[in-house]
This record gives structure tokens, C-alpha cells and sequence, in this order.
């Protein structure tokens, strides 16, 4: 794509949203840069940090409109320190072929960097509000679906609950999802325990990392009086070898409108992790069925190594 329709892309997103009458203090990216399909999460992060600005294949083509057997739009939102190309290049192809119209967003920049996911989870929040009204807007759905990875759950949890989006959301399914909160293999519950410790998670991580731990005032002021809210179908997919959130059942809603899915209970050889979800195959087939549930195909159950995928994740995120 050249650089002037990519300009002329983003010029019309703009106008849609001065239209609209949003004034965000921060903007969402839309990238429309197209990358490559991928299967690893690790080439993924890597691609994304020498492309910054990459789309995952399919996404946010603004002039593809939701046929009857696909009525709503689908919206990705990625995790911590992510960005769309990173965490969807691998389901988005699928998604795509499955007839979906596809629109990612890189939310939570910090500013001067290339960093997404990293300021606070409200924030994201709004951002996803502004882009979700463009992408209705433009498509000229009623609602649409949701699917966010890890942060980017919460983030669409939060915007569905506390924002005003379940008039605007059929659907939620969250990957991984931090629902109550992780305790980081204990190191983050030790850190937030003395004075001063979440302000160090900031410091070193980030404001959305400090609000996913558990227990977090945020999590806390989210899941209260219910996580659920009525309007909304909620599913989570999690997996027992979550490196992130810990108790893995963490990532479980209570209330009601909730389907908690763990891939274990249905392949137990799947010993997929936090970083992988989005990248494992049996795992996109149940967001596929979860999104239609009327055609949906048991996928097979192969095996997949404890780690699979982590070694690249570590290095193309340090190198």
C-alpha cells in the first residue's frame, strides 16, 4: 500500500471520528499496512518491531461490509505491550477466510516509543470506544464481536461494563483473559505488598501491568457488583499453563452470561500457554465456534509441548 492511501485511509478514520464528535486525548493507531499470516508468536512480535505499523492479514479494510451470514464486524484487541500485527497475524487469516470483515487497533501508546498496551487500562478503554463507533459507523453494523488477548480483554471488558459498550457488543471472548488478576508467579502479590510496590510495577513495567495484578483496585472496582453485565454473551478461553495469570482459574468469570472454557478439559495434550493462545490451532477453532456456533467443527486434539513458543516470544521481545 503506498504511503498516500495509507495517509488517505487514516485522514478518513479522523474525519469519521470529528464526525462523530469524539475529541479523544489519545487516539488509537489503525494500522493498514499489511503483514504477512503467521503461525509462531515469536516471528510475529519480531516482524511487528522492524514493520511497526503492520496489519495483521485482513484487518482494518474499510470497505468491507458484513454479509448475512456474518452480520457483525469483529474487533481484536491485543495485550500488554503489544500491538494488533503481534498478537492476531496467526487467527486473522482465519477469521478473514471464514468471511468475517476484520479491524484491529494499537491502543495505549506510550508516548515517543512504539510501545502499545502500556498506559492505563481506562484509557485503552476509551480508545476502543472511539474506534468501535468508526468501525459501526463505516461498516454500518448495529454491533459487533469482540475478542481481546489477555490486557486487551479486560480492556474490552471494561469498555463493554463501565463505558456503555454492551448496546454495541453482541459478543465478548477473551484469551487468557487477567479477569481477576495474576499473581506472576507470586513476585507481583510479594511486590504490591510493601510500600510503594505498585508504583515499581509501573516504574519498570507499566500502569496496565500494575492493574492486572490480583487484587488490583482496578480488577476489584471492575468485577463489583458483578464482571457481567446483561445484553452480552461472555466467553473465556484459558489454559492451565498460563504463565502469566496465576491461579489459572483466575481468568474464569463468575456471573451471569459467562462460558468459561478451558482447552485442557477438552485437550488435555494442548498444554498451550499465555503467550501462545492466540497462535494455537485448537484454540482459534474455538474462538471460530464460539463466534458461530451453529457451524461449528470439533478441531483435533494434537499434542503441543509445555513452553511451545516462549523461547521466541523471550527473544524477539529483548533483541
Amino acid at each position: 500500500m503506498s504511503k498516500a492511501r495509507h495517509g488517505s485511509r487514516l485522514a478518513f478514520l479522523a474525519a469519521v471520528t470529528c464526525a462523530l464528535g469524539v475529541a479523544p486525548a489519545h487516539a488509537a493507531e489503525v494500522p493498514t499496512q499489511p503483514g504477512p499470516p503467521q503461525s509462531q508468536a515469536g516471528e510475529a512480535i519480531a516482524y511487528s518491531k522492524q514493520h511497526p505499523h503492520s496489519a495483521p492479514p485482513g484487518v482494518n479494510d474499510f470497505t468491507c461490509h458484513p454479509d448475512a451470514a456474518h452480520p457483525r464486524p469483529v474487533v481484536l484487541v491485543h495485550g500488554s505491550d503489544g500491538s494488533a500485527y503481534a498478537n492476531w497475524a496467526g487467527l486473522s487469516p482465519k477469521l478473514k477466510a471464514a468471511g468475517y470483515c476484520l479491524f484491529a487497533l494499537n491502543y495505549g501508546q506510550r508516548p515517543g516509543t512504539e510501545h502499545y498496551g502500556m498506559e492505563t487500562m481506562t484509557e485503552g478503554a476509551h480508545e476502543l470506544d472511539d474506534f468501535v463507533s468508526q468501525v459501526l459507523s463505516v461498516t454500518g453494523a448495529s454491533k459487533v464481536d469482540v475478542i481481546g488477548h489477555s490486557q486487551g480483554a479486560t480492556v474490552a471488558r471494561y469498555y463493554i461494563n463501565r463505558l456503555g459498550g454492551a448496546a454495541h457488543v453482541n459478543r465478548w471472548i477473551g484469551l487468557a483473559s487477567p479477569t481477576y488478576g495474576g499473581t506472576f508467579f507470586g513476585i507481583a502479590t510479594a511486590v504490591t505488598s510493601v510500600p510503594g510496590g505498585s508504583e515499581l510495577i509501573e516504574r519498570f513495567g507499566s500502569e496496565a501491568l500494575a492493574e492486572q495484578v490480583q487484587g488490583s483496585e482496578f480488577l476489584t472496582a471492575l468485577n463489583t457488583p458483578s464482571d457481567t453485565v446483561a445484553g452480552v454473551d461472555y466467553t473465556t478461553i484459558g489454559t492451565r499453563y498460563d504463565e502469566v495469570i496465576q491461579p489459572y482459574t483466575n481468568v474464569a468469570l463468575h456471573d451471569p452470561g459467562a462460558t468459561n472454557i478451558l482447552v485442557q478439559d477438552l485437550c488435555p495434550i494442548d498444554q498451550t500457554g499465555h503467550f501462545n493462545l492466540p497462535y494455537d490451532p485448537y484454540t482459534q477453532q474455538l474462538v471460530l465456534n464460539t463466534l458461530d456456533p451453529t457451524h461449528a467443527v470439533v478441531p483435533p486434539c494434537t499434542f503441543v509441548p509445555l513452553g511451545t513458543g516462549i523461547a521466541g516470544v523471550i527473544i524477539a521481545s529483548n533483541f
